[in-house]
């Protein structure tokens, strides 16, 4: 068990959504915390709103600018000297058909995406491996394990960062670095405002799906959960999600078939 009290967490994407209840959960149970996300102005109302605000570092910074990444991480490390936790929550989403994408859009899909994360991972790595003590937190998505119509670059994006944090997990565990996959279903989020078409622009609507999905603070209580836990890899979503995946691992033929009539938006 690792008892997030005290810890140095570093929660990308906590702006809004999962990272900001992130934010609120771990400011109660006495953590550390470094937020960053692209506003500085929605990171400092989120610093804020926090129980222990005094607690509270705020970084801005953008996943999509991969020459700054370095700086921000050695910044990260600079607030108590090391960060124990990062949780790399940053992300962008997608709602199109792969023929109506271009490629334009599945490439900035994986520099936010994959890229964003597992630099600021490897960053942090040095510090952690010389420390002999770290735990990395990916927040993917059920669909990095099963692909669902109009998220191919969302999809391919989650699924990088499955091989990579898998293989992270089995190169350093005599480094007691430990390795935490979390894959959220459908949670209400601004996800699907954001999202891009398949031409670039944003969708600028709620998905159903979306709408109907678990609450951020829920989520965030079981992915606190699963980390204290030192779980390697967690499945957070409604019923159809879970099953969808388990569906998918041992039936992958069914699932090739219900994934059609599959209502994701």
């Amino acid at each position: 068990m690792e008892k997030v009290d005290q810890k140095v967490i570093w929660i990308t994407g906590a702006s809004s959504g999962i990272g900001e209840a992130l934010a609120y959960e771990l400011s109660k149970r006495n953590a550390k915390l470094i937020i960053s996300a692209r506003r500085k102005e929605e990171l400092e109302r989120v610093k804020m709103a926090c129980k222990k605000a005094e607690n509270v570092q705020v970084l801005p910074l953008d996943l999509s600018d991969s020459e700054s990444l370095r700086e921000k991480a050695k910044q990260a490390e600079s607030y108590h000297g090391h960060v124990d936790i990062l949780i790399n929550n940053g992300g962008i989403s997608q709602r199109d058909y792969a023929i109506d994408t271009a490629m334009e859009v599945d490439r900035r899909l994986m520099e936010v995406n994959y890229f964003g994360s597992i630099a600021l991972t490897k960053h942090l790595l040095p510090l952690m491996v010389k420390r002999q003590t770290g735990h990395q937190v990916v927040v993917t998505s059920a669909v990095g394990i099963i692909s669902t119509p109009n998220r191919s670059s969302y999809s391919a994006s989650k699924h990088a960062l499955h091989g990579f944090y898998d293989a992270l997990r089995a190169e350093h565990y005599k480094d007691n670095l430990k390795v935490t996959i979390v894959c959220p279903g459908f949670v209400r989020t601004n996800i699907s405002y954001n999202s891009l078409m398949g031409d670039g622009s944003k969708q600028n609507k709620l998905d159903t799906a979306q709408a109907n999905g678990l609450s951020p603070e829920v989520t965030a209580k079981r992915i606190v959960s699963a980390i204290e836990k030192q779980k390697q890899e967690v499945y957070i979503g409604g019923l159809k999600e879970v099953l969808g995946i388990y569906l998918k691992r041992f039936f992958p033929g069914l699932f090739a078939i219900a994934v059609r009539k599959l209502s994701v938006t």
